[in-house]
């Protein structure tokens, strides 16, 4: 083999390895849990009429929940409380929303997601059904290097102050 031929594929596969070595392994997991309505809390909200079409408002929420047993788990520490603000634009419970969660872990590490809200309410019912899905956007400590989606599904009455969640989070951190 000619020594430039020799040379070009040592210097490739140097190349390879260093692009290797500097790439970080993602373990992807995903969890799953529920947060039961006992362990939510509306602890701020705040409504305003739109006044164009009966039933239209504009709102800013905060949601508090607490994980007191079998608190689920990421990346072996328990989630031992969560945080969620948004705005929602709804006529009669039917519309969008935005929400910011922060997920505070027992060591206070913390990761952060956003989501996008569609929220539907059926006329004969009193509660609405709400699909939000986005990306987790951040974190802290250990969690400084997550990544993934987040997905929920909530029942809620905001009038009554309901709100229960089904929660599945996909995430990625390096090893």
């Amino acid at each position: 083999m000619a020594p430039v031929a020799k040379l070009t594929i040592w210097t490739i596969t140097l190349m390879l390895l260093a692009v290797a070595a500097a790439t970080e392994v993602l373990a992807q997991e995903k969890l799953v849990f529920d947060v039961s309505a006992e362990n939510t809390k509306y602890t701020q909200q705040y409504t305003i009429d739109v006044g164009d079409v009966s039933g239209h408002q504009v709102r800013i929420l905060e949601i508090h929940r607490v994980y007191p047993s079998e608190a689920p788990m990421i990346n072996g520490i328990k989630i031992i409380e969560s945080w969620t603000r948004g705005t929602s634009d709804y006529t009669n419970y039917n519309g969008e929303a935005r929400t910011y969660s922060v997920y505070v872990l027992e060591n206070g590490d913390k990761f952060f997601t956003r989501g996008t809200l569609i929220a539907v309410q059926a006329p004969e019912e009193s509660n609405l059904t709400a699909t939000t899905v986005g990306p987790i956007t951040g974190g802290t400590g250990k969690l400084s290097k997550i990544n993934g989606m987040a997905r929920s599904s909530t029942t809620a009455n905001p009038k009554t102050g309901l709100n229960e969640t089904h929660v599945e989070i996909e995430y990625w951190l390096p090893y």
